[in-house]
């Protein structure tokens, strides 16, 4: 049997890139879905574009603005902003200025803490 998972500001398992501009929490991981916080802090290169072959890649700008790249071009958006890639679109997001930006990411189904993991220090 599942157990839910509830995780206020702050908690979760915290990941962090090499630069130290990257951070990440894990939110909440099930099989079907995994949620993490991401703080980007000043300029962030973020992944090259690219896609998943089975799993939708979501984001929701929660501060900040977050540049995202989507049908050949990147466009920037602040807080408010929902980008979803399904499986098979090319995608990417960055972070090109100055300043912090917090985004919520939504993997499904589940299973990319792993790969975070794996590019954390």
């Amino acid at each position: 049997m599942a157990e839910g998972i509830l995780s206020g500001p702050g908690d979760g398992e915290v990941l962090r890139n090499e630069k130290g501009n990257r951070t990440v929490l894990v939110k909440g991981t099930f099989p079907h879905v995994s949620v993490f916080e991401f703080t980007l802090e000043g300029p962030f290169d973020g992944p090259d574009p690219h896609t998943h072959d089975g799993e939708t890649d979501s984001f929701y700008v929660l501060e900040g603005e977050v540049d995202f790249f989507l049908e050949g071009e990147w466009t920037r958006h602040g807080p408010g902003t929902f980008f979803s890639a399904p499986p098979g679109v090319e995608h990417a997001f960055a972070k090109h200025d100055a300043g912090t930006a917090r985004l919520l990411n939504i993997h499904a189904p589940g299973g990319f803490e792993h790969e975070l993991r794996d590019i954390s220090v």
